[in-house]
């Protein structure tokens, strides 16, 4: 049950398969934030919507909007994240918006029940310290 078929999915320099956690833990609630440990900026929400996982930035590409916090609907068949700051959607999958505005999406994927994000960085439901990088 992977997601995201966009042209930047995965794009990230030296991404790698990430251990988030139990599907069965994960799927409870809508939408999570994964910690980076890199800056505030590689953070990643991870959607769990109808059935399926999507992981892409945590904040909002126009001016910081926490995505977490936006409503989730689905239009035309396009399942979308509208930031909840100025109400800018952006497509789960793809990331795209209406507008030039777009957001980098993650491969996710499930193996033996545990979900998995390719990002660069280890990803924790915790914020990491503040000097630990990895």
């Amino acid at each position: 049950m992977a997601s995201g078929s966009g042209g930047d999915e995965g794009s990230t320099t030296g991404a790698s398969w990430r251990l988030v956690g139990p599907a069965s833990e994960l799927s409870k609630k809508p939408c999570r934030v994964m910690y980076s440990p890199l800056d505030r900026d590689s953070d990643v929400c991870l959607f769990y919507v109808k059935g399926q996982f999507f992981a892409m930035d945590a904040r909002c590409s126009h001016s910081g909007g926490p995505l977490c916090e936006g409503d989730i609907e689905e239009a035309d068949g396009v399942l979308q994240v509208f930031c909840p700051w100025h109400d800018y959607g952006y497509d789960l999958k793809t990331g795209k918006s209406g507008t030039s505005l777009e957001q980098q999406v993650y491969e996710v994927k499930l193996e033996d029940g545990d979900v998995y994000v390719k990002h660069a960085s280890h990803l924790s439901l915790r914020p990491f310290p503040a000097n630990q990088k990895t």
